[in-house]
């Protein structure tokens, strides 16, 4: 060995003992205490759901139409640019029906019928709040808890800390369906790993013949060929890895044997022709299209059963500034009967204990009218002072609303919870002190949650 070599090999050495010092090394002790669930299944309504039209009820509103929204409850917020400059804010009452539902009467629109069927089941958050007004950095702070990219998004935190119960599938897997409303840009990043090995970053799921980009073999490459390439390729990446001390080589190793794996469990697991009618009428007639809401659902339902640990899917079209009791309408359309429905298959299935189920978007909408204001037409800017989601099953006490807005719904009045708080709570539900479960990187420790975060335990039960 030559002294060159010999000095490069060592640096080599030194720099990958630096990254394990970094904590490339696996986790060990998690998760932390008892989980009250083993997954998550998040129904990401991408583009800000309107909160006055779905969850929270205001019906002093309808004495205020066209009533310009006052300095006092504004207080000089923030705005976007799309109505900063607006002369008036005339506030705009919903022009949809709300009623109570349930033994715990909830109220809830008339645009959601089905899943006011399960509001005994899910705990409403109505003064959830952000810090970002625009979709991109909202939708990063949801799922990365900072605005910025760069960062791990949560389901590959779970990935990193916990991993998957199924060797022959992912521990992370993303949808992404296309509503009939404005649809902002989403980016591959939103599922990345940032910082963490790249095996723990979302696979996209597609509709069609092909679910995982570049998992099939090509035409005339049978299975047993694959096998051999697999292997010989093997050899020469572990040959690297020992000289060059990487860890991504070995993260690079995993994943071949894990996509040789998906050849076989993504086709039979994407095979919805085994399911019975009663599934595909309980979730309604968009469940049998493919890359539909409704179908992503239920195969969110079938990852769940074979072990995945989080399950996200994000359905696009929610941002509607102008004319938005028309594009909400068709929003509801394709996603109330099947958020419901997986409640309800989770639950006839024994599995809703354990499972997870969030629902929300990145901010909600303002209480005054973007643009014109008219007896059956308004339009919302992004509001992130105050919105709502909802939780399902996997620990939460049920047949609860949390926290409450003023008479506009625009500023939080009792209990406001944030992203972070959020993230706490999802974390502390599977098991994990959301303090604890950090990664050290360029020379501090990071964790979802940042430095800040309160797991919120009036919503457990």
């Amino acid at each position: 060995m030559t002294r060159r070599k010999l000095l490069n090999l060592s640096s080599m050495m030194l720099g990958r003992a630096a990254f394990d010092g970094l904590g490339a090394a696996p986790i060990d002790g998690l998760p932390h205490f008892k989980p009250k669930a083993k997954r998550v299944i998040y129904l990401f309504q991408h583009g800000g759901p309107s909160q006055l039209d779905l969850f929270d009820y205001k019906p002093q509103l309808a004495k205020r139409r066209g009533e310009d929204l006052p300095e006092s409850i504004r207080m000089g917020q923030r705005l976007t640019g799309m109505t900063a400059f607006q002369a008036k804010f005339p506030t705009a009452p919903t022009i949809f029906p709300f009623a109570q539902h349930g033994k715990s009467g909830q109220w809830m629109s008339d645009l959601i019928p089905h899943q006011a069927k399960i509001a005994d089941d899910i705990a409403i958050i109505k003064s959830l709040h952000t810090e970002a007004i625009n979709h991109d950095p909202a939708v990063t702070f949801f799922q990365t808890g900072f605005q910025l990219a760069g960062r791990p998004s949560i389901g590959s935190w779970l990935s990193y800390g916990l991993g998957s119960e199924n060797k022959d599938l992912p521990a992370f897997v993303v949808m992404v369906s296309q509503g009939i409303g404005n649809t902002q840009a989403l980016a591959d990043r939103m599922w990345g790993s940032g910082f963490l090995p790249t095996s723990h970053a979302g696979v996209k799921f597609r509709s069609g013949a092909d679910p995982v980009l570049y998992l099939s073999n090509p035409a005339g490459y049978d299975p047993s060929a694959r096998r051999r390439f697999l292997d010989d390729l093997g050899k020469l990446n572990q040959i690297e890895s020992r000289e060059y001390q990487d860890p991504e080589i070995e993260t690079r190793i995993a994943q071949y044997e894990m996509a040789y794996r998906m050849q076989s469990s993504v086709p039979e697991l994407t095979d919805l022709s085994t399911e019975p009618d009663s599934t595909f009428d309980l979730y309604g007639p968009d469940s049998r299209k493919p890359g539909t809401f409704a179908a992503n659902c239920i195969l969110a339902r079938r990852l769940a059963e074979r072990g995945v640990r989080f399950i996200q899917l994000f359905h696009r079209g929610w941002d509607a500034h102008s004319t938005l009791p028309q594009q909400i309408r068709g929003q509801c359309g394709q996603t109330d009967q099947a958020s419901a429905a997986l409640v309800q298959d989770l639950k006839q299935r024994g599995m809703l204990d354990d499972t997870l189920v969030v629902w929300g978007g990145e901010f909600g909408r303002t209480v005054y009218s973007q643009g014109t204001l008219t007896e059956t037409d308004y339009g919302r800017d992004h509001h992130p002072r105050c919105f709502s989601v909802w939780l399902a099953g996997g620990g939460i006490k049920p047949g609860q609303t949390y926290g409450e807005t003023d008479d506009f719904s625009y500023n939080i009045t009792e209990n406001p919870m944030d992203v972070h708080d959020l993230h706490a709570t999802i974390l502390n539900l599977l098991g994990i002190d959301h303090l604890k479960l950090t990664h050290k990187f360029q020379g501090r420790h990071y964790r979802l949650t940042d430095v800040h975060g309160h797991v919120v335990r009036p919503l457990l039960a």
